[in-house]
């Protein structure tokens, strides 16, 4: 019997967020405004599921002792139980995101202690009184982590737990290679890519196709689609459009997808239907968009460890 509660296997990761109005120039300044903020793509779908309403939000990640009490403390006040593994030989993880005008956003990453989450941070306890899993797809980009990662799966496959996954990064898909990445998610119940992750594991230029041959292998596939909201597949084919909220002014679209997963998995928790909880994850969207950060109003506001405005002005 399985419970309410939402378990997420992911990364904790500290951004340092730079918003530059024109591009970079090489040799020389460019104005900016940047932030250090709590992130990393598996702490902040915990925090959105608990801002979304679930109550009992977990999440396991590794850590570095540079940081570990700092992140610990920001989850433990947006409502996440944090079971964060130390690491004494490696800094918390770190993302550089360079924003532009629009919003858009590049990042630069080092993994750090992310990717060292070990056989010896899983116990299948962390399981008990769960609904469902989630896996933050990071954690299948090393060998280390990606063990542990389907420990996990397997363990709540077991147990009848539903899983569900988030590809993670276009990029890192193509290092990994998409063989090995779905043989990897086999057996999994929900997949959330974003456009180019779906193209990419699919070979189809069109999200709705992509999704279609998505759901054929996996029996719920989520598309975000950025300011063109989602589309949910299931059984080879679309049963839903899902029209993204209108935000006027977008501040950062670090989170989007993050808020997306973790509103559509509180909202699904809570027992609605698969097209209602995405018309709640692209209100999630929305918000996210319009907050420095990966994080909820407040969540990554209250957390944030300083600034430096460029002496120019932005």
């Amino acid at each position: 019997m399985t419970g309410k509660g939402l378990l997420v296997v992911g990364d904790v990761v500290t951004d340092v967020v730079v918003r530059h109005g024109s591009p970079p120039v090489r040799g020389t300044d460019t104005a900016a405004h940047i932030r250090t903020l709590p992130g990393g793509a598996g702490a902040n779908v915990a925090c959105w599921a608990a801002r979304s309403g679930c109550r009992d939000v977990r999440l396991l990640a590794r850590v570095g002792a540079d940081s570990a009490t700092w992140h610990r403390e920001i989850l433990h006040r947006a409502g996440v139980r944090a079971e964060l593994a130390v690491d004494e030989d490696a800094p918390t993880a770190t993302v550089v995101a360079l924003v532009d005008a629009s919003a858009e956003r590049t990042f630069l990453t080092d993994s750090g202690a992310a990717l060292r989450l070990s056989l010896a941070d899983w116990s299948p306890s962390l399981l008990d009184g769960i609904g469902h899993l989630h896996l933050s797809g990071y954690l299948l980009f090393a060998a280390t982590s990606r063990t542990t990662a389907l420990l996990a799966l397997r363990a709540a496959l077991r147990r009848s737990i539903p899983v569900s996954v988030d590809p993670a990064s276009a990029g890192f898909l193509t290092e990994l290679g998409v063989d090995r990445f779905l043989a990897a998610v086999e057996g999994v119940d929900l997949l959330l890519p974003n456009a180019d992750e779906a193209r990419l594991l699919t070979g189809c230029p069109e999200p709705a196709d992509a999704a279609v041959e998505l759901s054929r292998r996996f029996p719920l596939v989520a598309v975000t689609l950025g300011d063109q909201g989602a589309l949910l597949a299931r059984s080879g084919r679309v049963t839903a459009r899902i029209t993204a909220t209108p935000v006027p002014a977008p501040v950062d679209s670090t989170g989007a997808g993050d808020a997306f997963t973790g509103a559509f998995l509180a909202a699904r928790l809570a027992g609605a239907s698969d097209s209602e909880a995405a018309t709640r994850a692209c209100r999630a969207g929305a918000q996210a968009v319009m907050t420095l950060g990966g994080r909820p109003q407040g969540a990554s506001s209250s957390g944030a460890r300083g600034a430096f405005v460029h002496p120019h002005g932005y």
